[in-house]
């Protein structure tokens, strides 16, 4: 058992981290305000689970540079203590990933004992709404000067007094811990467990399983594909991480699947990161500039990147020729269009991979136009019945780019 007040120390001190392969903040506001309506009325809120082992041989977040020794890394229960932590600190922890805003300006009525966010109109002038994170950075003193002052809340001011007293008794609350240990808990094993643990929330993919045996080797490897994922959202574009890992993948094994990831070494991962996210940065220059496709909501065919990746790779990072370029362009617009991985997507590219490989982009074209029947002909049919949300859209927007 250990304290919430412990808990949030061990946080500051930085030995109770973030093992890498852990997905960032996902909560919204409702939920921020359940947990600690929960925590103020002292209902259950669940135990935590945290991996011990020596941080020198794992890739960890949120803890400073050169950390050696024993650390309790998060398994589950991150959400919850990034919340409690974000709320009573006033700030997000160090292993933060995720929009702080989620648990920021949370109010607490002592009248009602509602939770709820800051509203100006609701808020501004009623004194029984108090700032939650204020009352524990700053202390209650200022609450209660406000309280026993105000006209409106004088009267009842001793019940109110225990009400924020209770609100921040919550530091106090002992919370369960379990923990693995031991030699033989990899970070195979470990992500098996926290799959199991886990299974009300988002599992590990596959991606992220071996994305996590890569960042035991190389720690930057993970923080280095969200820096280039922010880049790209600056732009406009939004991309997933498993999508990223896909074109390393494709660059580093030419397979679909994640497992062909499982020999590759983190010198090797390293180098195929850095040859994708090249390629990426030129199929976006190439498709924004000749097809005026230069924003998330009208840039299609994501999918086929890796196969386009695959073949820049084998060309050093650049088509052989403008007419290598056109056809790679033909075949990017009509995969997309034709909703080339919209089924299947593990193997058709796979075959796409392999196809490229072995005939380059005329064979892609090829076994393309075979599956149209021996035609790629775009006409009216293709647009009947079809709205906004179809893969039409980014079609008609191209030509009228392009004109």
């Amino acid at each position: 058992m250990a304290k919430l007040s412990a808990i949030l120390d061990q946080i500051d001190a930085g030995t109770m981290l973030l093992p890498e392969f852990q997905r960032g903040y996902v909560w919204n506001r409702d939920q921020v305000r359940g947990l600690m309506r929960s925590l103020y009325r002292g209902y259950p809120v669940g135990a935590l689970l945290v991996w011990e082992t020596e941080t020198a041989g794992q890739a960890v977040r949120g803890g400073p540079a050169g950390i050696t020794g024993s650390r309790s890394l998060l398994l589950d229960g991150q959400q919850r203590v990034t919340t409690m932590y974000g709320v009573i600190r006033g700030r997000p922890p160090a292993f933060f990933e995720g929009d702080p805003e989620a648990f920021r300006g949370l109010r607490f009525n002592v009248d009602t004992e509602a939770f709820e966010f800051y509203g100006p109109v609701k808020m501004k002038e009623d004194p029984r709404w108090i700032d939650v994170t204020g009352l524990f950075v700053e202390g209650p003193a200022p609450v209660y000067a406000r309280l026993s002052n105000h006209p409106e809340t004088a009267e009842r001011f001793p019940e109110y007094v225990d009400r924020i007293q209770r609100l921040r008794n919550i530091l106090e609350r002992d919370f369960h811990i379990e923990a693995i240990s031991g030699p033989d808990k990899t970070v195979d094993v470990v992500v098996d467990i926290f799959n199991r643990v886990n299974s009300g929330g988002t599992k590990l993919s596959k991606g992220d399983l071996a994305l996590a045996r890569i960042c035991a080797e190389w720690a930057d490897a993970r923080p280095t594909m969200r820096r280039n994922l922010d880049r790209w959202a600056a732009r406009g574009l939004r991309f997933t991480p498993d999508w990223l890992l896909r074109n390393v993948n494709a660059v580093a094994t030419g397979k679909a699947p994640f497992a062909a990831l499982e020999h590759v070494s983190a010198v090797e991962f390293q180098d195929a990161l850095y040859k994708a996210l090249h390629n990426i940065d030129h199929l976006l220059d190439l498709i924004a500039g000749r097809l005026g496709l230069d924003h998330d909501r009208v840039l299609m065919g994501r999918a086929a990147f890796p196969v386009l990746g695959r073949l820049l790779h084998a060309r050093g990072g650049r088509f052989a020729d403008l007419h290598e370029a056109d056809r790679a362009l033909c075949w990017y617009v009509h995969a997309a269009v034709r909703g080339r991985f919209a089924t299947s997507a593990d193997t058709m590219l796979g075959r796409d991979l392999e196809t490229i490989d072995r005939e380059g982009i005329d064979g892609v074209i090829t076994s393309l136009r075979r599956t149209r029947k021996g035609s790629l002909t775009i006409d009216a049919q293709d647009f009947e019945g079809a709205g906004r949300g179809s893969r039409s859209y980014p079609l008609l927007y191209m030509v009228t780019r392009t004109r």
